[in-house]
């Protein structure tokens, strides 16, 4: 069926069933973030032990993120989809009656497994319902969407958690999983048919049929794409979780305010995953996509200062606009493959995401325990912001010598 062919109607209800299932996934993995002080104090962890349990999201992507796309291809995307949000339900309840670290990383360990399926199966349920000409755009309203779960999770958990404790926050949000498994189940329905799902398509062509078509996992533009996302996101992902300890040991404020800091990111990511996302569907992708990081720069150097007003603009520029930046990347790979192949495009970039968001938070972790202040991490993030305006630069131009290399035989096919 091709965009002509999609009433908007039919794509519409898949694809806001699909931005509840990211809610109920998201609500969860940055919004337990303030809880984050009261589970290290439960447990006596160290900095760096806080680092492997929240870096432990990138160690399972490591693992998981590949045989996530696969599954998305062979079981198709709805029923991993639901499984995962299921199992992020379960690994969220053996979190909230963990009785020590083994097994709160335990607990840890079956959300993460249960998130990385059912995000990549999202990612891949995006690609499959949009119209490639709204690619921009429908990335962009489901970062918005993923940005707003991220605003009412934090108050949400940390309100909870302050009035019934931190463990009462995290059922809470393992019952927002269990509502979110049910509204895909009803909701989403996949419009391709059988002969679509093996279609596979590249930038600027289409394949009427398999034979020939592009393996994803040999796509050197998909890999670099890995390793984009990775260095993109590792400065918001990682800054996400030490934000509360930061805002605790330097400004002496509790749960409930560093919440508010880490909200207050995540409102601006709304709208500007909304006008990143209009923008990349009108003009060079890789200058918006390089601008944004640039400006990822200042805010990470301005996480050093002793003043926090300048601090809550810094932690708020870093989650707008890392968190942006990251979702358009999705979109960027949904258009390299598509199809059948889309599974396998989504598992492999979340793969980059999965080697970065853990050494970030372990080597952010490690820096405060080394160094004893959080400086050091700031100054790394702010290196790692620097070295992906780098790879965006390159990225562009192969891409601009690409297309100029397509015109001759696009003109020859014509004549």
């Amino acid at each position: 069926m091709t965009e002509a062919q999609t009433p908007i109607k039919q794509w519409v209800i898949p694809f806001a069933a699909t931005l509840f299932g990211m809610m109920a996934l998201q609500i969860s993995s940055l919004g337990f973030a303030p809880l984050l002080p009261h589970i290290q104090q439960a447990f006596g962890m160290s900095y760096s032990q806080i680092g492997l349990f929240t870096g432990m999201y990138g160690l399972l992507a490591i693992v998981l993120s590949v045989p996530a796309g696969i599954a998305a291809k062979y079981f198709g995307e709805k029923r991993v989809l639901i499984a995962g949000l299921v199992v992020v339900a379960l690994g969220l309840g053996a979190l909230s009656v963990a009785g020590g670290f083994t097994q709160a990383f335990l607990g840890r360990g079956l959300w993460i497994t249960g998130y990385r399926f059912a995000f990549v199966c999202v990612l891949t349920a995006i690609g499959l319902t949009c119209p490639p000409s709204l690619r921009g755009r429908s990335m962009g309203i489901l970062g918005a969407m993923s940005s707003l779960a991220s605003v009412i999770g934090a108050p949400f958990g940390s309100s909870i958690g302050q009035a019934f404790g931190w463990r009462d926050g995290i059922r809470a949000f393992g019952c927002a999983a269990l509502l979110g498994a049910v509204v895909v189940a009803v909701f989403y329905k996949d419009l391709s048919t059988g002969a679509e799902r093996a279609e596979a398509h590249s930038i600027g062509e289409t394949r009427t049929s398999v034979v020939g078509a592009p393996s994803a996992f040999r796509m050197p533009i998909v890999w670099a794409l890995a390793l984009l996302f990775g260095l993109v996101g590792m400065p918001s992902f990682s800054i996400t979780f030490f934000v509360p300890s930061a805002a605790a040991s330097i400004f002496k404020l509790d749960a409930v305010a560093a919440s508010w800091i880490i909200s207050s990111g995540y409102v601006v990511a709304i709208f500007l995953n909304l006008l990143v996302g209009y923008l990349m569907d009108r003009y060079n992708k890789w200058i918006i996509m390089g601008t944004l990081m640039t400006l990822l720069v200042p805010a990470c150097l301005a996480m050093t200062t002793s003043h926090l007003i300048v601090f809550r603009i810094g932690a708020a520029a870093i989650l707008g606009i890392g968190f942006t930046a990251t979702n358009q990347i999705y979109g960027i790979a949904a258009d390299v493959l598509r199809g059948r192949q889309t599974g396998n495009v989504m598992g492999i970039v979340s793969l980059g995401a999965g080697v970065c968001g853990y050494l970030g938070p372990q080597m952010l972790g490690a820096l405060r325990d080394w160094t004893g202040r959080f400086a050091a991490g700031w100054y790394m993030m702010a290196a790692i912001a620097a070295i992906s305006v780098a790879e965006f630069v390159v990225l562009g131009r192969i891409g601009r010598r690409e297309k100029q290399l397509r015109k001759p035989s696009m003109a020859g096919r014509a004549s």
